[in-house]
């Protein structure tokens, strides 16, 4: 039962009842019930009951008799449930409404920019390992040949299949693994609120930036969950190859955010206010950026094998798809988000890596001083 009868009262013609809630979003209607003896017109014609004018004088019991049949909600309503408890957030008002984007703003271009600066320090001190990382291997290998061979090693068999694997497949597969154990997190009760309030983005929420984050590696359902991976599987390979380790988890990470800002944003604008998650708007970055990259790579879908398209046509219906959805206000994806990344991936590809990773060399330059002399209150002597 969602609702429990605790006290009935008959005065008068008129019925109080005393209504506690087995559900805790429900409990705001259990205490307006408690509260309140008003009962809407259609309700009061299908119980049968006829509303009575109310006096001074019993509106007067009443109050006086209120404390001693109700119950504090928290001891009334059990709070112990499976169903997760949604804060219901009242969504901002229309003047204020778009200022509430600033700061989600702020975030997104502050983190687009700490992404590839910090691909940027991470790719430098790649290329400067190298070289000890290449005499280590040398001496690894001489002693694994001095060293008896194990048969049936497991370790050595997980190191053969990690090596089989192409850059780009060992790159996603720590996303991956975020992205399970993200998924296993809210299977745990106790965990609810915390994954609500961080791993779903809502413009009407109290907190906004981290869920922008967050939200990427956050998937409810094990079939979205499924797809989403499957599809960055798939393209991890020619995405790495063509961007670099490095460049790739800048714009998977920085397409996280900026499809969830353009989802804030037509959310915001519409005022169909409401959580969303998955990984679809970072993963739709990166599959139009393989597609404008490749246009004449052939795809196709993995229940029809039989039917091939190419990479272009394949991304105009994905836009189009996308643009019909936000235009006709389709509500079962957040169409906002997969049209932001999509236009994300093809703008970096055709104008975003001459303009933000190729101008990179000053940086890189800025970090390599810092790190010659030891950092900013370093006496030199690293230089020597």
């Amino acid at each position: 039962m969602l609702f429990k009868v605790s006290t009935f009262t008959w005065k008068k013609n008129k019925i109080r009842l005393c209504v506690t809630c087995q559900l805790p979003q429900l409990q705001d209607v259990a205490e307006l019930l408690c509260l309140s003896t008003r009962w809407p017109h259609s309700l009061q014609q299908r119980c049968g009951f006829r509303k009575a004018g109310r006096k001074p004088e019993s509106r007067r019991a009443e109050e006086e008799l209120g404390p001693a049949h109700t119950q504090p909600p928290e001891a009334a309503a059990p709070r112990r449930t499976s169903t997760p408890h949604l804060e219901q957030q009242a969504p901002p008002s229309s003047p204020r409404a778009f200022g509430r984007l600033l700061r989600p703003l702020v975030f997104t271009v502050g983190f687009t920019g700490c992404s590839f600066g910090s691909a940027a320090i991470w790719q430098y001190e790649t290329l400067k390992s190298r070289v000890q990382s290449y005499f280590d291997e040398i001496r690894a290998d001489w002693l694994e040949k001095l060293r008896p061979q194990k048969r049936g090693d497991f370790r050595k068999e997980i190191n053969q299949w990690w090596q089989s694997l192409s850059e780009g497949q060992r790159t996603v597969t720590g996303i991956i693994a975020a992205n399970a154990l993200v998924f296993l997190c809210w299977r745990v009760p106790s965990l609810q609120r915390t994954m609500i309030r961080y791993f779903a983005a809502d413009p009407a929420s109290k907190t906004l930036c981290s869920p922008m984050l967050l939200s990427t590696f956050s998937h409810f359902s094990f079939f979205h969950m499924a797809a989403n991976m499957y599809v960055l599987w798939s393209f991890s390979t020619s995405a790495v190859s063509m961007l670099g380790r490095e460049q790739f988890l800048a714009v998977y990470l920085s397409a996280g955010v900026i499809s969830t800002f353009a989802s804030y944003v037509c959310k915001t604008a519409t005022g169909r206010f409401g959580p969303s998650l998955g990984a679809s708007g970072a993963i739709m970055t990166v599959l139009a950026a393989v597609c404008t990259k490749m246009p004449e790579a052939k795809l196709s879908i993995i229940f029809l094998p039989m039917f091939t398209f190419s990479a272009a046509n394949a991304l105009k219906g994905i836009i189009a798809m996308d643009t019909a959805g936000l235009v006709l206000g389709w509500k079962f994806f957040d169409h906002a988000a997969h049209l932001g990344g999509a236009l994300f991936g093809v703008w970096y590809i055709m104008f975003g890596h001459e303009l933000i990773w190729k101008n990179r060399e000053p940086f890189v330059k800025l970090w390599h001083e810092l790190r010659t002399r030891g950092g900013p209150g370093g006496d030199g002597g690293g230089a020597a």
